[in-house]
Parts: structure tokens; sequence; C-alpha cells
């Protein structure tokens, strides 16, 4: 299948069109995986408008999204409710337990979720769900493991190809509609 990015495969394409809940990695994902310290223990991170726009498109479109990472960060949470994510879990080491939390609470099977990550914690999540995938810079093993690897690097629009991919699947794509935030 053509998408805007490049070729995915059928398998890809149709478990996309079944995604009801997206739930990202942060650092590495949203970020490039870089965290700038400043002198007065003051942390910074990047995020992308690519990706804020494709959260905003994908939740207008219906999709819920959500976060787990394992870190705790006022800049984390600040930026995800700026993007009206609604599942907003920090501080975990498992992910898999609050990612299947997370499905539960909504009534969702592991084929309607779809997760993105980065490096070896995610890799239960990506295993476990119906679209595991990889940013293109992601660990070797987390590529491996992963049904779909994006052509984008994480911190560089990764999760707006994800959100793309999920609405051109599921025939939204042309009324994606949000804010470049």
């Amino acid at each position: 299948m053509d998408t805007l990015y490049g070729q995915v495969n059928d398998d890809v394409f149709n478990a996309a069109a079944q995604i009801k809940l997206l739930v990202c990695d942060v650092d590495g994902v949203f970020s490039d995986g870089r965290i700038y310290l400043g002198n007065d223990g003051e942390e910074l991170k990047a995020f992308h408008t690519k990706d804020g726009f494709g959260i905003k498109a994908l939740i207008n479109s219906g999709v819920q999204v959500g976060i787990i990472t394992g870190r705790n960060s006022n800049i984390v949470k600040n930026r995800m409710t700026s993007l009206t994510v609604n599942h907003i879990v920090q501080g975990v080491e498992d992910k898999l337990p609050a990612l299947q939390e997370i499905a539960q609470s909504l009534e969702f099977a592991p084929h309607q979720v779809a997760f993105i990550g980065d490096d070896s914690p995610d890799l239960p999540c990506i295993q476990w769900c119906g679209l595991g995938v990889a940013v293109a810079d992601a660990h070797p093993s987390v590529s491996q493991g992963a049904n779909y690897t994006t052509f984008t690097r994480g911190g560089f629009g990764a999760v707006r190809e994800l959100c793309d991919l999920i609405m051109q699947a599921q025939g939204t794509l042309s009324q994606a509609r949000g804010a470049s935030l």
C-alpha cells in the first residue's frame, strides 16, 4: 500500500485500520531522545510541531491517544495536556501493565491498540498490541520486534507519520484537522 511516506505492507495497513487507541513513549519518540540539563537543574526537551498536529488530527478523527514514559516531567505533562492527550502515565519502568490498564479501561482489545517506541523498555508494549511501531532510529531489537518501523526518526515527525498512517487506513486523513502546536 502506498502512503505519504512510502510503501507499507498490507498487514500493517489493515492493522492500522483497526486502531482505536494510540499510545506513545516520549523520549526518543516525541523528542529526539536528548535531554538538556541547565546548571540549575532545569530540564529542556524539544518537541516537533508536526507531531503535535498529527496527535490533534488523530484525536479529532476519533482515536484515543495516550503516553507512557519512564521519566516524570512537567514539560511532558504540559505538552501532552496542550495536545489534549487524555491518558498520561509517567514514572513507570514496566510500561506493559500501564498500557493494558489504559486499554482495559477503554474496553479495547490488543488488536485495537497501537504503541510506538524506540528502546528496550517499549518492546513488551510493541509486541502486545495489534500495531507495534518502532521509530526509524530505534534500537535494533525494537525494530526487529515491531510490525512497522517509521521512515522518520523520533522527534522529527515519526509520531505524525504514524498518525497519518492510521488516518489513511481509516479513511479520515483527508479531513485531518488540528493545530500545528
